[in-house]
Parts: structure tokens; C-alpha cells; sequence
């Protein structure tokens, strides 16, 4: 997993819960990182699962609500992150629909080793867009929390109805997020 993600994790943590949560939940989870993480290096999926499942465990907060506030909180990041990337006229779903190609791509390019989930998304309407997702670490809950802090970004409304979903056994998450 990007290291980015993890950074984001540590801040999210220490805002919602304390400065002095982070140590703790790493050391809760068993993770012994002195040096903490970097944000273009590379680690292990397994530690973003026994972070968020310890702190779950801790605050008992269901793991998708975590993840989903977790997407929601760190958008205007990414939003600053990729500015460049993002042309200045589009809104919430133009961010949306173009996040494969304007935003993963050039993550793929120029962060080796770094995978982030795959996003087939088509504008079905004029105030709709279907999102596939499809990645191993069905953090769905991370993209639909991310596209929600995109609409907080632009003052607009989003609605998301979840077609399929991979916790649900399908094969991957489909998403139909509507302006509204």
C-alpha cells in the first residue's frame, strides 16, 4: 500500500482521536514502525487491515464506517495532491468520472510499485456517474468516503447506491453516484 495512505492514516487518527492515539493503535495492532511511514514508499497491505481492525476494535466503530469517514476525511488532500491534474471547470462528478485517468495513472507512472484500485467509471447521466471498482484490498468504503469529501469540496450533494459489492460476494463494487 502507498505510503501517502498511511500518513493520511496517522492524521486521521490523531485528529479524530488524540495525538497520543497513534502509538498506541500501532502498538495495539502489532506494528513496531519506529520510524513511522514515509509517503512514497511501499508497505504491506496487512498493516492498513490491523490498524483499522484495531481500531475498530477499540472505538467500536464498525471498519466501513472508518474507512468511509477515513475517504472523506482525506479528499481535500488528494484534491491538493493532484490539483494539477484536476482542470479547474469540473466539479464533483468530473472528478469522478476522470480519477482513473487524470489521478491513477499518473500515480501508477510515477510511483513505482504503487496500486491503486481500478476505477471504470461512465457518465450515465448528466448528474450521474457508475463507478466499477476493482482492487484486491476492497476498501470500497475508502472510494465512496472519498467521493463524498469531493462533493463537501464543491458544496454539492452526492448519493451513492452501492449496485454490487465485493463483501457482498460480487465480483467487484459498482457504484451509482448521483448529483443531486
Amino acid at each position: 500500500m502507498h505510503g501517502t495512505i498511511f500518513v493520511e492514516l496517522q492524521k486521521y487518527v490523531e485528529t479524530r482521536l488524540g495525538v497520543e492515539a497513534w502509538p498506541n493503535l500501532k502498538r495495539e495492532a502489532g506494528i513496531d514502525r519506529p520510524d513511522g511511514y514515509e509517503p512514497f514508499e511501499i508497505y504491506p497491505d496487512e498493516e492498513v487491515g490491523a490498524l483499522v481492525g484495531t481500531a475498530s476494535r477499540i472505538t467500536g466503530t464498525p471498519a466501513t464506517a472508518l474507512l468511509e469517514d477515513f475517504g472523506d476525511f482525506i479528499a481535500p488532500d488528494l484534491l491538493d495532491m493532484y490539483w494539477g491534474v484536476i482542470a479547474p471547470e469540473w466539479r464533483t462528478l468530473d472528478v469522478i468520472e476522470n480519477t482513473e485517468r487524470s489521478i491513477h495513472d499518473v500515480v501508477r507512472l510515477n510511483q513505482k510499485g504503487s496500486t491503486p484500485p481500478y476505477l471504470h467509471a461512465t457518465r450515465t447521466a448528466p448528474d450521474e456517474v457508475t463507478v466499477v471498482y476493482t482492487s484486491a484490498r476492497r476498501l470500497c468504503a475508502v472510494a465512496r468516503g472519498i467521493a463524498r469529501g469531493i462533493a463537501k469540496h464543491y458544496n454539492e450533494q452526492l448519493t451513492i447506491d452501492d449496485a454490487t459489492c465485493m463483501h457482498r460476494g460480487d465480483a467487484n463494487c459498482t457504484m451509482v453516484m448521483r448529483k443531486v
